[in-house]
């Protein structure tokens, strides 16, 4: 994977805006607001564990057929906004096996590397600057 593609994947999971939180919860458009919705134990940091990825692939396979669409990923997006990825370019650059869809595997990685990131200090915890650091950042 080319260095613009991996940080293309990396901003699948942001850019998704954590929908991990909770299907019937807005996710907000501010780095604020998503850091809130991560941060479960309001101790001011997300840990690892707090960035879920096994939830967000949850959240995005809405059909619970263990795979994510272009579709599925478009529901949850909303409209295509100019000088945004669409859901589609989301699902090619994280999309590993070239299936045109995304396995809780690629899913996975991709939030992982986002989270490394996004932990600029190395401490395995993001705080609100971090977050804001790297909010719309690839």
């Amino acid at each position: 994977m080319t260095h613009l593609a991996t940080h293309l994947a990396c901003s699948l999971v942001l850019c998704l805006g954590l929908a991990a939180t909770s299907h019937a919860q807005s996710v907000g458009d501010t780095a604020a607001q998503r850091f809130a919705a991560l941060d479960k134990n309001h101790d001011g940091r997300v840990s690892e564990d707090e960035y879920d990825a096994a939830a967000l692939f949850r959240t995005l396979d809405a059909d619970h057929n263990y795979r994510v669409t272009v579709e599925e990923m478009q529901a949850l997006l909303g409209p295509d906004r100019d000088g945004r990825l669409t859901a589609a370019d989301r699902i090619r650059v994280a999309d590993l096996n070239g299936d045109g869809e995304l396995s809780q595997e690629e899913v996975e990685r991709v939030a992982e590397m986002r989270f490394q990131s996004l932990d600029t200090n190395h401490d395995d915890q993001l705080t609100l600057a971090e977050l804001q650091v790297g909010f719309w950042r690839p």
